[in-house]
């Protein structure tokens, strides 16, 4: 008789990467913090410098503290630097809304300025960066087994079927009509957690969280 395929340990913390010009302090970061409090597993939501290459350092540094096999997540530029650490160190990863392509997107920012609103940084995007970002982009997914895909209908900014594309057979939630802030994170996040091998209860809300209206 066969025996029930392996299943991984439960992951030994989260990662959790935050988007393009975001912070430690955005609601979703916010929100992957306390559902992780919740369930006392390690959790960490670095402030990423604006420069890829850089971001992936301290995020690579960071994942040091979370034991042997944790729990990668990002949304929209955290979710492709999230995808460069799983593939690099075979890790399990939950992307929201992932950039698949970043260079092509950055490349109508450049010579454009920003201020970061959680850090105070103020920035010009570059050609380094476009640079940067070229080469870090893994030509593939090497076991799409390991990913979960969170992907808004109505992404304003990326279109959905660039990441159906370049993670074929992941594990995929797809929320109708919710955009590229995927601001109906809350209430996906059990399903995050399970990917990680976590349960945290369908009835479990944030702190000051008010569920938005479908659109």
């Amino acid at each position: 008789m066969l025996s029930d395929p392996c299943q991984p340990a439960p992951a030994s913390g989260v990662l959790y990467l935050h988007g393009f010009n975001s912070g430690t302090g955005s609601p979703k970061a916010v929100w992957v913090r306390e559902a992780c409090a919740h369930l006392g597993l390690p959790c960490v939501t670095p402030q990423l410098p604006h420069r890829p290459v850089e971001a992936l350092a301290l995020a690579e540094a960071r994942l040091a503290e979370l034991g042997p096999a944790p729990l990668v997540a990002g949304s929209s530029m955290g979710g492709f630097l999230a995808t460069c650490l799983a593939e690099r160190h075979g890790l399990r990863a939950a992307l929201i809304n992932p950039a698949v392509a970043p260079a092509r997107l950055v490349a109508d920012w450049v010579d454009e300025v920003f201020v970061n609103d959680y850090s105070g940084e103020r920035f010009t995007v570059g050609e380094v960066h476009l640079a940067e970002l070229a080469a870090l982009t893994p030509e593939r997914i090497t076991a799409p087994e390991r990913y979960l895909l969170l992907l808004g209908t109505a992404d304003e900014v990326l279109d959905p079927a660039d990441a159906f594309a370049l993670y074929r057979d992941a594990r995929t939630l797809l929320h109708p009509g919710a955009d590229h802030g995927f601001a109906v994170l809350a209430r996906h996040l059990p399903a995050l957690l399970a990917h990680g091998g976590h349960a945290l209860s369908p009835a479990w809300q944030p702190r000051s969280h008010k569920e938005p209206d479908d659109p």
